[in-house]
């Protein structure tokens, strides 16, 4: 089963708002078997959209939209699909009546005349309910295809694909079961990590796709494959996964699907360990914070942090000692080491980290390198820090410095 994600609207085309909408979308098609052929976005203009779905409508089984389902007279996909399907639009009671009970229950302001419009839909249209929202979802059917709007709005339209759309397509396809097993790597470039695995991959069944997914200091494998037998799909992979595991043992960080990250999988190993965490950043500006903070039950393990982003800080809110900073610089082993352990007596945790270097574009309160970055790891028996340089880009800087500081923390509550 194939399936074309169309999404609509002039502020996707010119950067104004991140389509999110599509990979929710994607997502949700594939634990159910449907493979997204194609994601295309297109403005808000007739025939473009009319064009779009007979594109879509020529290569796939399924065709999603999302998008221009607002109140106003810029949007226009439902008046345009109902073209496409050569229809009329007339009110659905039902849809009017929930518009009425959303402003009744949470709306002050009054209903306007095109606020009730909004219930105006197209009468070959099987109509998905919107409890969020105005917009309702629509359903069409023709011949042996598939055609689904979706308002744009991101939680209405996730609350639709969720309840209504993806039960309804499991019903009417017979899906194959589709298996994505992701690996988070940490410490191998993507060259080097190929290398390593070279035989085994090119000893992969033809049927099981592998790929590398790149970023920053970290990388993912995703292997991928499906068929209608879910025991034999799952058991290939597992038996692949089995003969790899052995070659990556000392980068292997865990599984996406089922921990969705390394800050998860180190949260949940401090929780297991009944341990506690602290971090102070200068260079990454609370950013490894909020990667943990990011995810509901941080406040388990993660006692707090600091951002002593300015060098004056690291003293007052830290009390590195001055004569450090002068004698070895704000960009040090020494003053991250510092951080790291005075972050971990401040918040009273069994660890703590600490980021500090120059990630650009001048050099400010060091002469250090631009990309030279120092991150350090303190615990109640040591503390200990470790140098890099990644290079002179400074958001990559930055990045490579959380996805750093994330390994080298992962590595050590593991030692446990």
């Amino acid at each position: 089963m194939l399936a074309e994600i169309i999404t609509i609207g002039d502020e996707l085309l010119i950067g104004q708002v991140v389509d999110t909408n599509s990979a929710f979308m994607a997502k949700q098609l594939n634990k159910i078997g449907v493979s997204v052929f194609q994601i295309t976005s297109i403005q808000d203009d007739k025939d473009h959209i009319l064009q779009a779905l007979h594109d879509a409508e020529s290569r796939v089984d399924i065709v999603i939209l999302t998008g221009g389902l607002g109140p106003t007279k810029d949007d226009i996909t439902k008046k345009t699909i109902a073209q496409f399907f050569d229809d009329t639009l007339e009110r659905d009671p039902e849809v009017l009546k929930n518009i009425e009970n959303l402003w009744k229950n949470h709306v002050k302001g009054k209903l306007l005349q095109v606020n009730k419009d909004q219930a105006l839909v197209p009468t070959k249209a099987k109509v998905l309910m919107n409890k969020l929202g105005t917009a309702p979802g629509m359903w069409f059917e023709k011949g042996d295809k598939v055609f689904v709007s979706l308002p744009g709005v991101p939680y209405e339209m996730k609350a639709l694909m969720e309840h209504q759309v993806i039960p309804k397509v499991k019903a009417k396809y017979n899906c194959p079961y589709i298996l994505h097993k992701t690996l988070l790597v940490y410490g191998l470039g993507e060259s080097a990590l190929a290398e390593k695995i070279e035989a085994w991959e090119d000893a992969l069944p033809k049927h099981i796709k592998l790929a590398y997914l790149p970023s920053l200091g970290k990388m993912r494998l995703r292997l991928s494959t499906k068929g209608f037998d879910v025991k034999k799909v799952q058991l290939e992979v597992q038996e692949q996964i089995d003969s790899l595991l052995p070659l990556i043992k000392d980068e292997f960080a865990g599984f996406e699907e089922e921990e969705g990250s390394v800050e998860i999988v180190i949260a949940k190993q401090l929780v297991k360990l009944g341990k506690t965490l602290a971090i102070a950043e200068s260079c990454t500006g609370g950013a490894v914070a909020e990667r943990f903070t990011a995810h509901s039950g941080a406040s388990n393990f993660f006692n707090g942090g600091v951002v002593t982003y300015a060098t004056a800080s690291k003293t007052d809110v830290l009390a590195v000692p001055k004569d450090i900073i002068d004698t070895y610089s704000v960009v040090s082993s020494q003053v991250a080491e510092a951080m790291a352990s005075n972050a971990r007596h401040l918040f009273k945790s069994d660890y703590a980290l600490a980021t500090t270097g120059n990630a650009g574009p001048t050099k400010g309160d060091s002469e250090a390198e631009i990309g030279t970055v120092f991150i350090a790891i303190a615990t109640k028996d040591a503390v200990y820090s470790e140098q890099f340089n990644f290079g002179n880009h400074r958001i990559k800087v930055i990045n490579k410095a959380v996805n750093k500081a994330l390994e080298m923390l992962l590595k050590e509550i593991f030692k446990n």
